[in-house]
Formats: C-alpha cells, structure tokens, sequence
C-alpha cells in the first residue's frame, strides 16, 4: 500500500500518474468540419508506419513509450488482429495522426491512442477525430468505451477526454525504466519529463 506523502523515484526510472475514463453510453456530440485539405482516412497499418505515427504524434513531445517497447513480432500481433482498427488524418500526402481502436475484449472498446501530430494541434482536426472514435466505437456492440491518459501525455489530453464524455474512475502510479536511457527514445523526447542518470 502506497503511503501519503513524497516517495523517492530511483535514478533511471520515470514515474506517471495514469487515469482510466470510462464511457457507459454514447455522448451527444457537437459536429464539426475537418479542416480544408485534411481528409480522414482507415489504416491497414505495417509497423513501420505505426511506429513512424507513434513517434511523431506521442513520443518526440509527450514521451509515448508503450507500443515502443514491443519488438516486431508482438507488434505485428496487434496491428493484424482483426479486433483492432486504425485511423489518420492526412495533410498534404502525409499521414498526421493517430487512432488506434481495441475490440479484443468483449463488450468493450478502449481507445489504445489517440493525438494529432504539431502539423494538426489546435486546428479543430482533434475534436473531429475524437467524434469519428466515439462514433466507430459505439457502432460495435459495445457497453463500455474506455481510455488511459497519463502525466506524460499532452497536457490537455485529461480536459479534452472529460469534456468528450469519458468520466474519470481510477488512477495508478506506473514506474518504467526511462526510455530515453534504453535507446528507445532520444533524450530530447519529453522534454517536460527530465531525465535522471543512475
């Protein structure tokens, strides 16, 4: 049991708060246009190009690391498995974010992830990609559409999830080794997240 007060977090570690949110019925959702010359597309995504969106959308600014850590088979099982779909937005021939939808437990659909790349943020493209995740999720035979967020996440991501329906139900703290000192990730990633030296 995790006591009250300030815990040491060792050297070579991060340590992020993560939020579940949950979402029992569908939302009333306000509709708006994608922006001129972005377009809305289904991936059948290759792991190059998921990892190439990954980075670009949640790891160069918000330290994404999960799908990181997976070497290629385990990946490859998660992008070919028909319970999952993916989803971009594209500017100019370039894919610009990212929206990963997980129907492998029955019932339930968790949106896995879901951001814009810097090309998208803050031109109304998010609010449209997150009307097209509601939409898509509740169109399965779904009771429950749920997402995490976490500190190393866009700042704005727990607001955003809150005001798109998602009522937040539980937290947890997670402490991985620091990406960034495995390789995985630069050391200019996450530049909010600073990075400490064993």
């Amino acid at each position: 049991m995790l006591r009250d007060g300030f815990h040491d977090v060792p050297p070579g570690k991060v340590a992020v708060i993560v939020t579940r949110l949950e979402m029992r019925a569908p939302p009333e959702m306000r509709a708006v246009p994608l922006p001129d010359g972005v377009s809305f597309h289904q991936v059948t995504p290759d792991r190059d190009w998921y990892r190439d969106i990954f980075r670009r959308v949640g790891s160069e600014d918000w330290l994404w690391y999960g799908r990181l850590l997976l070497d290629d088979a385990a990946l490859d099982a998660i992008l070919t498995d028909p319970a999952t779909a993916y989803f971009t937005l594209r500017r100019d021939g370039r894919d610009e974010a990212l929206l990963e939808l997980d129907f492998r437990r029955e019932g339930a659909c968790e949106l896995a992830y879901f951001g814009l790349t810097r090309a998208l943020i803050g031109t109304g493209s998010g609010r449209y990609l997150m009307n097209e995740a509601i939409t898509r999720a509740w169109a399965q035979p779904i009771s429950l559409f749920h997402v995490h967020t976490c500190t190393i996440d866009s700042p704005q991501a727990l607001a955003f999830y809150r005001r798109s329906g998602f009522t937040p139900v539980s937290q947890k703290v997670q402490v991985d080794d620091d990406p960034r000192l495995k390789g995985l990730l630069p050391e200019t990633a996450g530049p909010g997240v600073p990075v400490f030296r064993s």
